[in-house]
């Protein structure tokens, strides 16, 4: 990636040099898990050089069942989360055998559709060029933004307690300026229980994880002394991608009040799927390019005063928790199955807890990534999931649900 003019540019590598960004490497004794996640913590703090493409890949042995793990680092400005995704599934199999035959993910070839977008200029046309192709791109969706603009303002006034807009967070030991260390730590949850749990309320399995995380970090911030009187605001990625499109980042973004200031985990459960309905009923209305620029728009009022403080006690959002879908099938690499799909995300000044979940099959795989000084001991939050998942089970089985 090259800069220009305050613009960036992908450019093909002439001396690729497969020994810069593939390391083997193993782990301390005795092995457990505990070595390995501290392992990733380490390595996931340094930034990648931007003279090199922007990925890297650990193969990490010496755990001590006799597996090994695969730590793959790649710039988000290279592809989003579903992208990284489909191409790790490209270098795996559902058969043991076929597994074999595969090429590494460095070699898998990606068949990128006809671009869709007007090309951002190259690095010698400058800025202006850059700008009359970017307002050709989203001048026809101006009216239908301009009309769900007016409709937010709509739900502002009255009140809506379902509509969020980015800004209205609470400040928390999340909202501060992070360090360069992290802190990983990843586990798995069953998704029958989580489906169970959805179909007994009505609501879908993002709805239930979403009250996982606001069960989770309502009991954190209560040990530490920290939760604030208002809700938790959590920004959640949103994927536009078309069906077919190979395009690095396609994502956006909606915003989710946790109740967080609510003591019971079904009224939480419950105003969670009614503000994610709500957030699911307006992108509906949009393209995928609307909602883009809608979203750019709900950012400003947070991005305004995070820059002006005029509001010193609010914050863009609290937690960014992004729900991947991964494999439905169980899956083979170079005849090894893959046991567990953890996803290591960023955190940045003002967001210093990023909770990332892939669901695969009978799983959904969960990766916090926090920075270590300003949430410490994140590692009790995979046990406070477990035990909101089981508040939430239990509501089934003390309650009646209607229909």
């Amino acid at each position: 990636m090259v800069s220009k003019g305050g613009l960036h540019y992908w450019m093909q590598s002439e001396d690729f040099d497969l020994a810069h960004h593939f390391v083997h490497v193993a782990l301390p004794k005795p092995g457990r898990i505990r070595e390995l996640l501290a392992m990733v913590s380490r390595v996931h703090c340094g930034h990648l050089d931007r003279a090199y493409p922007l990925w890297q890949m650990y193969l990490i042995e010496g755990l001590a069942d006799g597996r090994f793990a695969v730590y793959i680092k790649v710039h988000h400005a290279l592809m989003d989360g579903i992208a990284g995704i489909r191409l790790l599934m490209r270098s795996m199999s559902t058969n043991l055998d076929t597994s074999l035959t595969l090429p590494p993910p460095w070699e898998v070839p990606t068949q990128r559709s006809k671009p869709r977008h007007l090309p951002l200029p190259s690095p010698t046309s400058g800025g202006l060029s850059a700008l009359r192709s970017l307002a050709r791109e989203h001048v026809g969706s101006v009216v239908p933004v301009v009309r769900e603009l007016r409709s937010n303002v709509r739900d502002i006034i009255r009140r809506n307690p379902d509509f969020v807009f980015a800004g209205q967070a609470p400040r928390t030991i999340f909202n501060q300026k992070v360090s360069a260390t992290r802190r990983f730590a990843a586990q798995s949850y069953s998704t029958p229980r989580i489906k169970a749990v959805a179909e007994a309320y009505g609501a879908t399995a993002n709805d239930v994880v979403l009250a996982m995380c606001a069960g989770a970090l309502r009991r954190y911030l209560l040990d530490l002394g920290e939760l604030p009187k208002r809700p938790l605001v959590a920004a959640v990625p949103v994927s536009v991608r078309r069906e077919g499109s190979d395009h690095a980042n396609e994502v956006s973004f909606t915003f989710c009040h946790l109740a967080t200031h609510l003591y019971n985990p079904e009224a939480r459960l419950r105003a969670i799927n009614s503000c994610m309905d709500y957030n699911k009923a307006h992108l509906q209305r949009l393209s995928p390019d609307q909602s883009l620029v809608c979203s750019a728009f709900k950012l400003l009022p947070g991005a305004l005063n995070a820059v002006t403080r005029l509001v010193d006690n609010s914050a863009l959002a609290n937690v960014i928790i992004s729900h991947v879908p991964g494999p439905r099938r169980p899956l083979y690499w170079q005849g090894a199955k893959l046991c567990g799909l953890y996803p290591a995300s960023l955190v940045v000044d003002s967001g210093a807890l990023n909770i990332t979940l892939i669901s695969r099959h009978d799983f959904v795989d969960v990766g916090l990534i926090a920075c270590r000084k300003a949430v410490p001991q994140v590692q009790r939050l995979l046990q406070y999931l477990e035990d909101a998942l089981l508040e939430l089970e239990a509501t089934i089985h003390a309650t009646v649900i209607p229909n």
